[in-house]
């Protein structure tokens, strides 16, 4: 595999991660958002990536990028509260509050921060290996 191939693999993956890190953020800013209407409660964002493979034509070697795919809202019931003096309360009584699970957001937001940290080092090894060769060329 090239030099370029993996600086295109480890950016694709930090542009995910990047990405990942928008949607928590919303949710997280979102978490605690009331509405007066089920439909109305803000529902946790989710991206989604596939792998693309691309075969280079030297030694047939395989890469795989990460490419976004799009963002779903989470499939997660939004949570009700009967808070009958709330000003956004239905006729009911009830207030629907966003589906967010801050704790599992927390998590995800580690893993993409890590993540993401990971493909920094890869890019910074893979310069020392490219100054390496270069110096071996001087001698």
């Amino acid at each position: 595999m090239s030099f370029n191939s993996i600086y295109d693999v480890s950016g694709s993956a930090m542009r995910a991660q990047v990405m990942r890190l928008d949607t928590i953020a919303s949710n997280l800013a979102n978490a605690d958002t009331a509405a007066s209407t089920e439909a109305g409660a803000y529902r946790a964002l989710k991206p989604v990536f596939a792998a693309l493979y691309k075969q280079t034509t030297e030694q047939q070697s395989l890469a795989a990028e990460v490419q976004m795919m799009g963002i779903t809202s989470s499939s997660r019931p939004v949570e009700q509260r009967y808070e009958p003096n709330n000003p956004l309360a239905n006729a009911d009584g009830y207030v629907f509050y966003s589906n967010v699970n801050v704790l599992e957001e927390m998590a995800d937001m580690m893993s993409a921060s890590r993540s993401y940290q990971t493909s920094v080092e890869v890019m910074g090894r893979v310069s020392s290996m490219q100054q390496s060769v270069l110096r071996l060329g001087q001698q």
